[in-house]
């Protein structure tokens, strides 16, 4: 994973087309210099039959062709990881929402929105740390559609977190008890863009987010 304000390339994937260039290449060569000898060494007066000549060209184009076509492969991988990490260098800086739970402490604040399918008459939001321990729990919003809601670190013990990551769990259920359903989305600043592994992902702190996940944008 790249560092904070950093952007990490070099995908292992981007690196496939270039192995298998190098894989076609080296068999063009093998293939050439078994054809030569075979030309060289032939006896003139039983030449080589012009139908097993013609198979071997053919075969030999095979080749060249593999050899194109894997070049060619390798360069598109090249610039579509050029393209993705360009794309994604739009985003540092800028505060994004994305689908998730774990959300980083940033600016003294861990940040999320919840989405209800309908309106709840209980919503119980509860913070834990990476291990799953809960630190913090209060009352939400319950009607139906979108809520926000912001954690400035500090636990029902009264200390407070400066730093970290933390998951945010919602509990909602209606008038008879029945559980109505949430989506929780994750809050942060772009910190950083990640593309070693082939995809395009916004580092928020130590958090990296698929830029597939990404549901808004803004400045703020």
């Amino acid at each position: 994973m790249s560092g904070v304000d950093g952007v990490s390339g070099s995908s292992s994937n981007g690196a496939t087309p270039a192995v298998a260039a190098q894989s076609a290449s080296a068999s063009y060569d093998t293939f050439m210099k078994l054809l030569t000898t075979q030309l060289q060494h032939q006896d003139p007066l039983n030449p080589t039959n012009t139908d097993t000549f013609t198979s071997e060209m053919i075969q030999l184009s095979g080749v060249e062709q593999e050899l194109a076509i894997n070049n060619t492969l390798g360069t598109i991988s090249t610039n579509l990881s050029s393209i993705s990490t360009s794309n994604g260098l739009g985003y540092i800086g800028k505060t994004v929402t994305a689908t998730g739970e774990t959300s980083p402490m940033q600016n003294g604040a861990a940040k999320w929105s919840y989405d209800l399918d309908s309106t709840a008459k209980n919503v119980t939001l509860t913070v834990e740390d990476s291990s799953g321990n809960a630190l913090y729990s209060t009352s939400g919003e319950n009607a139906a559609g979108s809520h926000t809601f912001s954690w400035d670190g500090t636990n029902t013990g009264g200390n407070a977190s400066t730093s970290g990551d933390f998951i945010l769990k919602v509990t909602a259920t209606d008038s008879t008890g029945a559980s109505v359903k949430a989506t929780t989305n994750i809050i942060g600043t772009v910190t950083g863009v990640d593309t070693s592994s082939g995809v395009t992902s916004l580092q928020m702190g130590d958090i990296e987010v698929p830029l597939s996940d990404v549901t808004s944008l803004s400045n703020s």
